[in-house]
């Protein structure tokens, strides 16, 4: 299955899946929304990231 904005590397991180080539795991914004971070706190924390990333990690 193919997400668009969510992209896989076998060189980047060890092929983690990543957010936009951006080398930031999905795996950390679904861990920062599981512990309750507001999406406004994960896009000051990550400004590289913008809203529909973190809409595209949650389908």
């Amino acid at each position: 299955m193919k997400i668009q904005g969510i992209t896989i590397n076998p060189k980047w991180i060890g092929g983690v899946p990543c957010i936009r080539n951006l080398r930031i795991p999905v795996e950390t914004i679904l861990y920062l929304i599981h512990q309750g971070s507001s999406r406004k706190n994960i896009l000051a924390a990550y400004p590289d990231l913008l809203d529909q990333d973190i809409d595209c990690t949650t389908l």
